[in-house]
């Protein structure tokens, strides 16, 4: 594997932290947690001015084309700014199934404008959801930025369907979520028509993938920020006569977050790139990079806050933005342990 970017990833790299460090200002995030979680202006910057929308998504539904890679890529860039936008629910999870495992037509209808962001998708997974034919009874109390979605994809693990949200018998509920860029809904279906994917297989593990991969690499950004922010505090902040930074305690710390960061780092990259090239070693990957990557996040955006002091326990400062995004990706898509014990099991078998 090539663990280095190509002169077209890191220039996609650049744009797109360029991008986000421009317009996901702490202004604009926080009059879009006082709404329904998403920066309009943002999502269509993102989607159409900058056109990387359609990473991962074939070229042939307006896409373009690129890998898993060039996804990690601008969701690290994304999550660096903490940016209140629907990219998960609609890109990454719902996009990927129906690119993976719709029909010609399916794709032809619901990928151009998703990936254009006219329309916004939402994905949840129901255990118990009841179909009678490809009418569903079912629902989800944690879809992500479901208030705002004009279809859903929804899965039992077995059969994967494209519910539209003004169908009859779907009711949407928004939930008071503890993060409020990417806010939760409550949908739930009775007796509602829905569109069965052709092949759900192929949907549900483009999905997962896709996903696992786009919140490590969120998660990473933020913990790259977290740590970029204290450092620039910190040497902004005197007390004693110096510059807080100078304190070897305070050095320690830093180090600490520099070395789970660069972790992570290797850690997201390994997946995306095991998954790109089909490699043996991309199921493992993928569980040890979102594990890894959301509780590095998690430990650097409560060491932000601490090593902030006063100001980083106020609402005025963004330190608490960062840490219920943490929070919240940590329990997100299975807890840590959940993904280690999945990786214990294909190195132990049985005896795990």
């Amino acid at each position: 594997m090539e663990f280095a970017f190509t002169d077209e990833q890191q220039m996609i790299a650049e744009t797109a932290q360029a991008f986000f460090a421009e317009n996901a200002t702490s202004d604009r995030t926080r009059k879009a947690m006082a709404g329904d979680g998403i920066d309009r202006a943002l999502w269509q910057g993102f989607c159409q001015e900058l056109a990387l929308s359609g990473i991962g998504l074939p070229e042939s539904s307006g896409g373009a084309g690129l890998g898993f890679v060039e996804l990690a890529i601008i969701a690290e860039s994304a999550g660096a700014q903490v940016a209140a936008l629907p990219m998960l629910g609609s890109l990454v999870q719902a996009g990927q199934a129906i690119a993976a495992g719709g029909s010609d037509a399916q794709r032809g209808e619901w990928l151009p404008d998703l990936i254009s962001g006219e329309r916004i998708a939402g994905y949840f997974h129901d255990a118990t959801l009841q179909a009678s034919g490809d009418r569903l009874t079912g629902g989800s109390r944690f879809v992500t930025h479901g208030s705002s979605a004009d279809l859903f994809v929804v899965t039992d693990m077995q059969q994967v369907w494209i519910v539209r949200a003004d169908a009859p018998g779907v009711t949407v509920t928004a939930q008071t979520s503890m993060d409020q860029t990417r806010p939760f809904a409550h949908v739930a279906l009775m007796d509602v028509p829905g569109e069965r994917l052709s092949d759900p297989g192929a949907a549900l593990v483009a999905a997962h993938q896709a996903a696992f991969i786009a919140v490590a690499a969120e998660a990473l950004g933020g913990a790259q920020a977290c740590l970029d922010r204290t450092v620039a505090y910190s040497k902004e902040r005197v007390q004693f006569g110096r510059q807080i930074g100078s304190f070897q305690a305070y050095k320690h710390r830093l180090a600490d977050m520099m070395i789970e960061i660069e972790q992570a780092r290797s850690a997201v990259y390994w997946a995306a790139c095991a998954v790109d090239e089909g490699s043996d070693e991309a199921a493992m990957a993928i569980h040890a990079a979102k594990s890894f990557a959301a509780d590095a996040y998690f430990r650097c955006a409560g060491d932000m806050i601490q090593l902030h002091g006063g100001i980083g326990f106020t609402w005025e400062h963004d330190a608490h933005i960062f840490f219920k995004r943490a929070r919240s990706l940590q329990a997100m898509l299975g807890s840590g342990n959940w993904h280690r014990e999945k990786i214990a099991t294909m190195i132990l078998g049985e005896a795990a």
